[in-house]
């Protein structure tokens, strides 16, 4: 393998960043500049979390519901239903507006490989309390084709978790959400 000190060889990038006097190291001035770089892109994101529209805070929650929906790979018109109704109580807007929502966080839900982005949004924006409401339309939404299949309940689990909502506030907010459905407790 030829050496760096053979002529017409490009020497790699660490090798003419470096210092002159210990060559490799990378100098003082360019750590700096990669510091600040990254010190801006942190506080950019940390002085965006706390902008969110209302629409983008809806968008978020319902694309969570579509999730929620999604599960157990059966996207039937009883979690539809049950999304329309709880968008349109908890948003105040109307059906057409409820649908509008459904279809562009489906679309959202549909090209996001990961509900990190999702729960970020809400968990910057919504109080305490908000969360904990979120959670219960989540467990309506888990439950309203009538059973709660495996892969819903560790979707729940892992959104408290990310939402920051206790165990126990997410137990409390399903049973409301079976209350509120009829259901026996034990589903």
């Amino acid at each position: 393998m030829p050496g760096p000190e053979q002529p017409g060889k490009r020497q790699r990038p660490h090798e003419t960043w470096g210092c002159a006097v210990h060559p490799g190291v990378i100098g003082k001035a360019v750590l700096d500049r990669i510091k600040a770089f990254f010190n801006d892109q942190l506080n950019a994101g940390e002085e965006a979390a706390g902008n969110h529209g209302k629409d983008e805070l809806q968008l978020a929650a319902v694309a969570l519901l579509v999730e929620a929906a999604q599960m157990d790979d059966d996207f039937g018109a009883a979690e539809r239903s049950k999304i329309i109704e709880l968008v349109q109580r908890r948003f105040d807007v109307s059906e057409s507006e409820s649908r509008e929502l459904l279809d562009a966080a489906s679309e959202k839900v549909d090209q996001s490989i990961q509900i990190f982005g999702f729960t970020r949004v809400i968990d910057d924006a919504f109080s305490e309390a908000e969360r904990i409401e979120l959670m219960e339309m989540l467990w309506e939404v888990a439950y309203a084709d009538g059973e709660l299949h495996d892969y819903e309940a560790n979707l729940m689990r892992r959104l408290a978790g990310l939402l920051h909502v206790t165990d126990r506030d997410s137990g409390e907010a399903r049973k409301r959400a079976l209350e509120r459905l009829g259901q026996d407790q034990g589903s």
